[in-house]
């Protein structure tokens, strides 16, 4: 079974943006395997609560994402 696993900034995407997020993901994975994958594919959109996750030992905030 295809599974994507995607973790965003909680607040940061309208309904519709996951929607699309699962949609466009499923679509790539049925043109990959076939239109047979698109049944049993697992799309994950979860919400990082603000500060809850970091790259290169820095703690990410919505506030220093939306700084540049």
């Amino acid at each position: 079974m295809p599974f994507a696993n995607f973790k965003v900034p909680a607040g940061t995407l309208t309904a519709e943006q996951k929607e699309l997020i699962v949609t466009r993901t499923t679509d790539l994975y049925a043109e990959i395997y076939g239109d047979r994958a698109r049944a049993n594919t697992m799309v994950l959109v979860e919400e990082v609560t603000d500060g809850g996750w970091g790259i290169g030992g820095d703690v990410l905030t919505l506030a220093k994402l939306q700084a540049g």
